[in-house]
């Protein structure tokens, strides 16, 4: 259980904080998590929001949980912990003062301000609650993606938020690192000797990092199409779970020895400018197609907008230049209306050096570590055993799978949940430092002006599909294949 702490909700009548951030919240409170003293500030920006706040919570977490999780005693007890006030963060009003009154001056109380809103309003929000004194040693303050557009603007960004806090208090979310299997990954490597020296280029023979999407735009047709695959999958959540995957084991396991070794990585990272994007990036837009049951239109017929080239899906080959991962091709993929939902770490190992067997006992599938993060969270080893049900010796890939949904069903997994409490506990090891974003922007930018300056058009894809051809081309050359989510 943390100790008691205030969390002002910015944002707190908008998509994420009803759909990610409030149901995250109640299944703190139903398992313990938060001290009963602990006090939630959902900031509207209308006082009839405000004044309803408590049935629109409600309807939200009746809505996004999971079956069995809504209780009407839980919700009554919850909604103790909800004092919705209503401001314009732009402008420093007696509704600010409103809400100081609310914080009142303890100023031991560790005070989290969750910033669900427009990076362009992080600044006028950080600087006005400078003004109205909000802001003292037990502060923090938490930030969504996406910090900024490029390098330029996300460094304009992070310097405005360091106005008002020190670095220390800045805790940037990628929700990704807060699920519960990314723990499990570091887990794996540096608690086990099986592992621990099974992760280098001696052994592995290819790297997949693939988060797929069924939905298109679903209500963010602006700001998708500003951003694109690239700024808004690639640059944080993919290279995020790279740097997990490649890093170098970290004296322990501090916020500050892993961002060491996380920007590590990212410095490593081989950088593709001019022909060598086109080399080893393939970008796609979705057209009318399938998704399961139902016909789902195009891109451009979503966003009504036909001139547009944006990339709903990227994959992309990359190498990182170190002695553990000299030429290991790490593949990164990601697009929206997929075939299926899904997030997948696919750690493929090379074939053994020599097979004893002969040819009737069939061909020896190399050994595959697959880490699933969503929908459900799973790690599954494919290894090689002989066919239990035949008196010949045939071979057969088998799996040992952690289906850890199954195994641990009482453990309700949510990465806000984790992240959130993490937050007011003052532990910043899984968020992301100012230094990680500059070097993953520096890595994305030349891609990105690329496009730009060659006008580059994406290749079309079906929705309901596993992506253009060309991203199978991709690795087809390289004599492999997407492992696509079963």
């Amino acid at each position: 259980m943390t100790n008691p702490f205030d969390m002002v909700l910015f944002g707190g009548g908008g998509d994420l904080a009803l759909r990610k951030l409030i149901p995250a919240l109640y299944r703190a409170h139903l398992e313990g998590s938060l001290e009963e003293s602990s006090r939630i500030f959902p900031v509207c920006r209308r006082q009839e929001d405000a004044d309803s706040y408590l049935d629109t919570a409600q309807k939200a977490l009746k809505t996004h949980l999971r079956d069995g999780e809504y209780s009407e005693a839980g919700w009554s007890e919850f909604k103790e912990s909800l004092r919705a006030v209503a401001l314009d963060i732009a402008v420093p009003d007696e509704q600010w003062d409103h809400l100081a009154d609310l914080l009142g001056g303890d100023n031991e109380r560790a005070r989290i301000f969750y910033l669900a809103i427009p990076p362009a309003v992080f600044g006028p929000c950080c600087e006005n609650l400078s003004i109205k004194g909000l802001i003292h040693e037990q502060s923090r303050v938490v930030v969504e993606k996406p910090l900024g557009y490029n390098a330029k603007t996300s460094d304009e960004i992070n310097s405005k938020i360091a106005t008002y806090f020190p670095e220390k208090d800045i805790f940037r979310i990628d929700h990704y690192l807060g699920k519960e299997t990314v723990q499990n990954l570091l887990a794996l490597r540096f608690s086990n000797v099986l592992f621990e020296h099974l992760w280098d280029a001696q052994t592995i023979d290819h790297i997949q990092i693939s988060i797929s999407e069924t939905v298109g735009l679903e209500g963010r047709a602006g700001f998708y199409n500003e951003a694109g695959a690239l700024r808004d999958m690639v640059q944080n959540h993919l290279l995020q779970l790279l740097c997990l995957i490649a890093m170098e084991s970290p004296n322990s396991m501090s916020a500050k020895n892993i961002r060491a070794e996380k920007i590590k990585v990212l410095e490593a990272l081989r950088p593709l400018v001019g022909v060598e994007v086109d080399e080893n990036i393939v970008r796609g837009q979705y057209v009318a197609g399938g998704i399961g049951d139902h016909l789902v239109p195009g891109y451009l017929e979503e966003l009504d907008e036909p001139g547009s080239n944006t990339e709903t899906f990227v994959a992309i080959r990359a190498h990182i230049d170190n002695w553990r991962w000299a030429g290991v091709p790490f593949y990164l993929r990601t697009g929206k209306r997929m075939e299926k939902r899904c997030a997948e770490i696919v750690i493929q190992y090379k074939k053994v050096s020599h097979n004893v067997y002969d040819k009737s006992a069939g061909q020896a599938v190399p050994n595959r570590l697959v880490i699933r993060l969503q929908p459900e969270e799973s790690i599954k080893l494919v290894l090689m055993a002989k066919k239990m049900d035949s008196l010949e010796m045939e071979l057969k890939p088998v799996e040992l799978n952690l289906t850890l949904s199954e195994t641990y069903d009482s453990i309700r997994s949510d990465a806000y949940k984790r992240l959130m409490l993490d937050a007011a506990a003052n532990n910043p090891a899984l968020f992301i430092h100012r230094e990680e974003v500059a070097a993953a922007w520096a890595w994305v930018d030349p891609i990105i002006e690329h496009w730009r300056a060659t006008g580059d058009q994406p290749c079309l894809y079906r929705a309901g599909s596993w992506g253009p051809q060309a991203a199978d081309d991709l690795l087809r050359l390289d004599g492999r294949a997407w492992v696509n989510a079963r």
